[in-house]
């Protein structure tokens, strides 16, 4: 780490984190010094005499386009070291499960985002670990299962059911229990929690959601302030050979410069869908935490910066009614994913390993930064034509 970095890392609890999304990860003020980090595009580098961690080397182990976004992300989420960027979001999912010793006990949320519960269902098949699927929600069914654990995995909202997990008590509840705590910070955003400080030990992301924000890059990150665990998750990477381009991360730091505006604008719109969806007589449910009505709105306010740009919905009539809704926008994206500037919507279930507990009925919203009564009113009429 330079000591520039080593400078904003420590100097990054006297922003905002609006501030810090645009002013992290900048070169040094030389004279004539580019603003903008370059794109790096080499595969090796110069080198003599014993190869040592924190050498560049080959692109393998490092690059320097990595560094911005990587000294970004730690700023945002408080932590003491560089992020990891990873090609994809189940890269760093997968390099946070190997922290689980051979054999070992996970506890994880049965809503867990799918790639990551089907990953760990095939590793428990595999008999590389034990799996424990829980109601993150329920506090205290979570601590009655971390007996003899050594990983504790929050989703908080969870993914697509958005249910709130009480993180810093759980987090608390794991390490009394010996285990590791991992947080999918995804869906909030380092803007709209910080895990770390709630005593999480390691933080995934799937940075091609709201991190890079333009549905562009597929890329994934973690971050922690335990240097044992970095050094562990850096060998992963080595190793396993899941690494980002530099172009891609060049990309996502590029995004995360408007992530705080995108998010102000999306959220705000959620929170006003959300409540006019409520009271549509086609819908028969919403979850949005921003919702006083909603189960964990008391905790994800308390929390919470935010309440985040996602909804779920379903719909009256079932499965087909859902779709046929599907059928009749014009403006909403029929596309998986979230977390970009336009709004996406599907019905989960039509992913296999999306757990049987999701209703079949059951619609994910991305809220975008479209103009907001364009967004309602292509919902309403697709609603309506839908004959729901």
């Amino acid at each position: 780490m330079t000591d520039a970095s080593s400078r904003d890392l420590q100097h990054a609890a006297h922003l905002a984190p609006d501030t810090v999304v645009v002013s992290a990860g900048r070169p040094p003020r030389d004279h004539d010094a580019p603003v903008n980090p370059p794109v790096v595009l080499s595969s090796t580098f110069f080198g003599r005499g014993e190869v040592v961690q924190g050498d560049r080397a080959y692109g393998r182990y490092s690059n320097p386009t990595w560094d911005p976004f990587e000294e970004t992300l730690a700023e945002l989420e408080g932590a003491a070291l560089p992020g990891l960027v990873f090609a994809s979001g189940l890269a760093a999912v997968s390099a946070a499960l190997s922290l689980i010793p051979s054999g070992g006990v996970l506890v994880m949320p049965r809503h867990s985002y799918q790639g990551s519960l089907a990953m760990a269902e095939q590793m428990a098949e595999r008999g590389e670990l034990k799996l424990r699927t829980v109601d993150i929600a329920d506090t205290a069914a979570v601590t009655a299962q971390l007996g003899g654990a050594d990983m504790l995995w929050l989703e908080s909202p969870t993914n697509p059911m958005l249910e709130i997990a009480e993180v810093e008590a759980l987090a608390s509840a794991a390490h009394q229990a010996g285990a590791l705590v991992v947080a999918d910070n995804t869906f909030s955003t380092p803007l709209g929690q910080r895990p770390l400080a709630a005593g999480v030990d390691v933080v995934v992301h799937s940075v091609t959601k709201y991190l890079a924000g333009h549905s562009d890059v597929v890329l994934g990150a973690v971050v922690t302030s335990n240097e044992e665990l970095r050094s562990k998750l850096l060998v992963h990477r080595s190793l396993h050979g899941a690494i980002a381009g530099p172009f891609e991360t060049w990309l996502a730091l590029r995004g995360v410069r408007t992530m705080a505006l995108r998010i102000e604008r999306s959220q705000a719109t959620a929170g006003e869908l959300a409540r006019k969806l409520q009271q549509h007589p086609a819908v028969e449910a919403v979850r949005y935490p921003g919702l006083p009505e909603d189960p964990g709105h008391a905790r994800a306010a308390a929390q919470m910066d935010g309440f985040g740009s996602i909804i779920a919905i379903q719909v009256k009539g079932g499965a087909a009614a859902a779709d046929k809704v599907i059928d009749a926008l014009q403006l909403w994206l029929p596309a998986t994913s979230l977390g970009g500037v336009e709004s996406l919507i599907e019905r989960r279930r039509r992913h296999v390993n999306e757990p049987e507990s999701v209703p079949e009925n059951l619609l994910r919203l991305s809220v975008g930064i479209e103009n907001p009564a364009d967004l309602w009113a292509d919902l309403e009429q697709a609603l309506t034509a839908a004959d729901v």
